[in-house]
């Protein structure tokens, strides 16, 4: 193993969107028990370093991969199209518009129907987002394209996580 390696490459798994989840589960597992600091607990100091590291470095590499957005996101990395959040956030106007659409109904939503409505609404819009993520990425390999469809997918994952919170204060 190497640390250096990428992602994909620790878990000895296809480059791409797509993968398998119990196979990711399962190399996860397996990287774990060979590096967990606890089995090199009796160790120098030297190599109780390094299966910390390791162990942190697989822990990363797993949530990576494990989340489909975070996942994306890397692809785009790795391909020379880094997502740049921070200070690309130009989103075509229709997009723009839904959000802002979602952003006024769930102000002007007073009851936990409602709401649960409008969670249901931007579920579905997210399953969508994620397929397509899947397309561009592993049938059209377009990075520069499926770096704005993460950036679009951060604002409606923001969105969702905004009107679950709303759900919990109407729940309450």
């Amino acid at each position: 193993m190497n640390l250096q390696s990428n992602d994909f490459e620790l878990f000895d798994l296809p480059v791409g969107f797509a993968l398998d989840r119990s196979l990711l589960d399962e190399r996860w597992k397996a990287l774990q028990r060979e590096v967990h600091p606890d089995r090199h607990a009796a160790a120098d100091a030297q190599t109780q370093r390094q299966a910390m590291q390791w162990s942190v470095r697989i822990n990363e590499a797993y949530q990576r991969l494990k989340d489909p957005l975070k996942r994306a996101a890397y692809l785009c990395e790795l391909h020379g199209a880094p997502v740049q959040a921070e200070n690309n956030t130009a989103m075509p106007t229709a997009f723009l518009m839904q959000q802002m659409e979602w952003r006024e109904a769930l102000e002007d939503a007073s009851d936990e129907a409602a709401v649960e409505t409008l969670a249901d609404e931007v579920a579905e819009a997210r399953l969508r987002m994620v397929t397509e993520l899947a397309q561009t990425a592993d049938q059209r390999q377009d990075w520069p394209s499926l770096a704005g469809q993460v950036r679009a997918l951060m604002f409606v994952e923001r969105f969702a996580a905004d009107v679950s919170q709303r759900l919990e204060q109407l729940g309450q």
